[in-house]
């Protein structure tokens, strides 16, 4: 899950040094963005690169001066509960340099370290050394198993090579192997569909994600929607797509909106709005409430950290109301629920008729998402924080 989007938000003026005025408590996570890809998707929003004139073989240094300023900033970071390499493609990088970067970070016991990966950026032998490195759970981006979706979302691997990186992995002692799928594509049917739940599952994944294909402005997608090329993805066709994937994933068990399986604790912290260091190009971090991201572009990146600046960009102080607002858009996704404590009496009456409406289970003191609910989760969230 990459903290990475496009376009950078406007912000208060981050101090030079990166201060801040609280430190960072457990559980902490630490984020490192790679921005490098292959090939760009024309799906994709992230912020991501792929010619930067050799950036990729200094990148690691880079990210380890980062990680030095994270030190000196919360002076002496929490050992990290979940580390989560992401991008781009991480394993563009050579694994020794991966490797690198996780042994600058302290792991506390049982820490989860997470990479993402796409099928053919890796082969047995690199997955062999990132296990050896410490790396203990691993994201492969299959999207699709269906070859004319793959083409359409300018996926580079080919069918059955996701399958053949998962049991490479398992092969190699990762005990926490994740799929990640898309749906709504162009010219994916629901047989489409179907035959791309099928072969993730016949892959045995301890995890797997299915997310809704969303056209952002900007990207190559964008532009062919906006010249009528290729349609815009039918809200109750990506509606019928999602009680599929729930109808096959179902036995995986959901625990966040989009994700069924064995929970990723990094992710998890996100949406509990534990805190973290994002260290990267473009990378989002929290800490204490505090909330900043750094610059977009790799070579400004470089340059700041050069200087023996904070590469932050801009930066915004969360107020009671706003963090209260975030845990109820947050924590209704997981399946654990929201505490009711956090909704006002508006909130609480609407939470109550979305009870009765079949939108929402009442269990304990919170209030969960039924799988109708799911459906409407974004709805729902408005009601809620009144």
């Amino acid at each position: 899950m990459a903290l990475v989007p496009g376009a950078l938000p406007d912000g208060d003026v981050p101090p030079p040094d990166g201060a801040l005025p609280v430190g960072a408590t457990r559980p902490f996570g630490v984020y490192v963005h790679v921005p490098f890809c292959a090939t760009r998707c024309g799906y994709c929003d992230f912020n991501t690169y792929t010619d930067l004139g050799g950036q990729q073989s200094t990148y690691a240094s880079v990210v380890l001066a980062e990680l030095d300023l994270m030190q000196r900033v919360l002076e002496g970071a929490p050992p990290a509960d979940t580390v989560f390499f992401g991008g781009g493609t991480p394993t563009l990088l050579p694994a020794t340099d991966l490797a690198r970067v996780l042994g600058a970070i302290e792991l506390a016991p049982g820490a989860e370290v997470t990479t993402e990966a796409n099928p053919d950026s890796v082969d047995e032998r690199s997955l062999a050394a990132l296990r050896e490195a410490g790396f203990t759970r691993i994201s492969f981006g299959m999207q699709s198993a269906v070859p004319h979706v793959l083409a359409a979302l300018d996926r580079t691997h080919t069918t059955g090579r996701p399958q053949q990186a998962v049991a490479e992995a398992r092969r190699v002692g990762f005990e926490q192997v994740s799929l990640d799928l898309i749906y709504g594509a162009p010219g994916e049917s629901d047989a489409d569909w179907q035959t791309s739940l099928d072969a993730a599952l016949a892959a045995a994944p301890t995890h797997v994600s299915a997310y809704a294909l969303i056209v952002e402005d900007g990207t190559k997608l964008g532009r062919q929607v906006a010249r009528g090329e290729v349609p815009m993805p039918d809200d109750d066709v990506l509606a019928d797509r999602y009680l599929m994937a729930d109808a096959a994933l179902g036995g995986l068990g959901w625990y966040e909106v989009s994700n069924w399986g064995e929970s990723c604790r990094h992710n998890l912290g996100y949406w509990r709005g534990h805190d973290w260091w994002g260290a990267g190009p473009g990378a989002h971090s929290h800490v204490g409430g505090v909330r900043w991201w750094n610059v977009k572009h790799p070579t400004a990146y470089a340059q700041r950290l050069t200087d023996g600046l904070s590469p932050a960009h801009a930066r915004e102080t969360l107020t009671d109301e706003d963090r209260r607002v975030e845990r109820i858009l947050l924590e209704l996704r997981i399946r654990e629920g929201l505490p009711s404590s956090l909704l006002r009496p508006a909130g609480l009456e609407a939470a109550r008729r979305h009870v009765t409406d079949g939108l929402l289970e009442h269990v304990g003191d919170r209030f969960v998402l039924t799988l109708r609910g799911r459906l409407l989760a974004d709805g729902l969230v408005r009601d809620l924080v009144d």
